[in-house]
């Protein structure tokens, strides 16, 4: 069409070529400018049959000849259907993607026509003939797994990626999930998975004509979820500008990772961004660099990723003196309701 808008998903292209193969890609374009195109549609040949006004007498059909490219004589096939708008040539000793000068004639009970103009058409790819090698499947967290492997270039023909199988070990592979990567990617990493979990992998090759042979079968089981158990009984003591964290440890159960450490999150008060200390002990020594309240919490991490957020403590940056934590909790009592206050006992420096 002469108007394609940015709200059309398909478009008819018109007055092309009879016989003649054509790649399609498509441009977004604005006042602004030009994006890059789109990658190219896989080879169309266009086909059009000569309609009856111009066959001119009984006995119509085509003469289809054809030679490799650069060589002299023409091997002719007829088609003898005046209907026909393609012909089939099958040579199995023909390697895939050969170039061929092709010409389309025509004839009646009168004699021949003309040929038409002298096109190049390439014979069609093969599949991939070789499965990919070195497979290897390594586990990356509690749901993803990066799954490896090499290929020899020369054995894809004109590759358009590689196919990944994989499913669970109590599974049968016909039941597999496949995922795609396009071009000569080696690796993607799978996600979504699911925690603790054996899974089996294969990959294979494939481009227009087809797939290749599937790889060698290889296994990897996803890493355990992350602790549930949050950091307890937080204890904190305060003084100038750091305070001192304590809480006691995380046991994991039987079917979670191991803690490898905490990390201790802390930001100010009406700040989004928070940061990150880590330590393979119960303990940190968090610093307050700017006056203001900071909020601190405390997370188990393993090799299965962060485990479950501690409560949440505010402390103040305070210049002078120590404020703690472990102070005595006052309770009032009024004819409806409890009120539990918190007192923070400011106790100077040169008492200490």
């Amino acid at each position: 069409p002469e108007i394609i808008t940015g709200d059309m998903e398909s478009a008819m292209a018109v007055d092309l070529n009879p016989w003649v193969e054509y790649e399609f890609r498509v441009v977004a374009t604005n006042p602004i400018g030009t994006g890059d195109p789109s990658t190219p549609s896989r080879m169309i040949r266009t086909n059009e049959a000569v309609s009856e006004e111009f066959q001119n007498g009984e006995g119509f059909g085509y003469i289809v000849a054809f030679r490799p490219n650069g060589t002299r004589g023409w091997k002719e096939k007829m088609v003898t259907s005046s209907e026909a708008s393609k012909f089939i040539y099958r040579d199995e000793s023909v390697p895939p993607l050969t170039p061929f000068e092709v010409k389309v004639g025509v004839y009646n009970n009168k004699g021949d026509g003309p040929f038409s103009q002298i096109v190049v058409i390439c014979s069609a790819e093969g599949e991939p003939s070789a499965a990919p090698t070195d497979v290897k499947a390594t586990s990356v967290s509690v749901s993803e797994i990066l799954v490896a492997w090499k290929h020899i270039k020369e054995s894809l023909g004109r590759p358009q990626g590689f196919e990944v199988g994989y499913w669970k070990d109590m599974e049968q592979e016909d039941a597999a999930e496949t995922v795609k990567t396009r071009g000569n990617e080696s690796f993607i990493i799978l996600t979504g998975l699911e925690g603790n979990t054996l899974y089996h992998f294969t990959v294979r090759a494939y481009n227009g004509a087809g797939y290749g042979p599937p790889s060698s079968e290889v296994s990897a089981t996803t890493k355990k979820s992350p602790p549930s158990q949050a950091p307890s009984n937080l204890q904190w003591e305060q003084q100038g500008s750091q305070v001192s964290l304590g809480w006691e440890p995380v046991r994991p159960l039987a079917n979670e990772s191991e803690v490898m450490g905490y990390k201790v999150f802390y930001r100010q008060e009406g700040h989004s961004n928070s940061q990150v200390i880590e330590t393979q002990k119960p303990q940190a020594v968090v610093p307050l660099p700017d006056a203001g309240v900071y909020i601190i919490e405390v997370r188990a991490y393993s090799e299965g990723g962060d485990g479950t957020a501690s409560s949440q403590i505010r402390v103040p940056s305070y210049s002078g003196g120590k404020i703690t934590s472990a102070q005595p909790t006052l309770h009032t009592l009024s004819t409806s309701s409890s009120v539990t206050l918190l007192l923070a006992l400011m106790i100077p420096s040169n008492s200490w």
